[in-house]
């Protein structure tokens, strides 16, 4: 497997991968992350153009598909019930989805992005168990609560290999 950006030719088999877990998430209990709609086709092109959505890539075919960036991101600021592991630099992960069939890309994709920063944040819905295992069994840690832009809770994560 190996990580690239996303590029615009991209875009119908990237929305397919995330159709597809949408209805992975709803037939494992997690019926409101992301809705019907959600990522949007808009936000997805507006990803590829800023440089920041990528796709993990199993031979020719496109096995995953997220967002990365080392960046402040604004809904991380405020945490409730508990507190980041760092102040430090971070990068964030968000909309990680995984094709059909595809085994590991999501843990693929999440190394990854840890070699890149070596300080990472991501959240997840409270009813996204598969996500939430898979971050426990990476070594990312529930630090608390934050909200996402439309007032929902998510359960916020970090791993660091950056301790002061």
């Amino acid at each position: 497997m190996g990580i690239k950006k996303a590029e615009t030719g991209e875009i119908d088999c990237i929305m397919r991968i995330y159709k597809y877990a949408r209805k992975f998430m709803r037939e494992n209990g997690n019926q409101e992350q992301w809705g019907d709609r959600h990522p949007p086709r808009e936000l997805i092109e507006e990803d590829i153009r800023r440089s920041k959505l990528y796709v993990c890539m199993d031979k020719d075919e496109i096995a995953a598909v997220f967002y990365f960036n080392a960046e402040d991101d604004p809904t991380y600021r405020v945490i409730e019930d508990g507190a980041w592991l760092n102040d430090e630099p971070y990068g964030v992960v968000h909309r990680i989805a995984s094709a059909k069939g595809t085994k590991g890309a999501a843990t693929f994709c999440l190394n990854w992005a840890f070699e890149q920063t070596g300080n990472i944040r991501i959240d997840t819905h409270e009813d996204n168990k598969p996500m939430r295992g898979l971050l426990g069994k990476l070594g990312f840690v529930h630090c608390g609560t934050i909200y996402v832009l439309n007032k929902s809770p998510r359960m916020a994560f970090q791993k660091t290999n950056k301790f002061f």
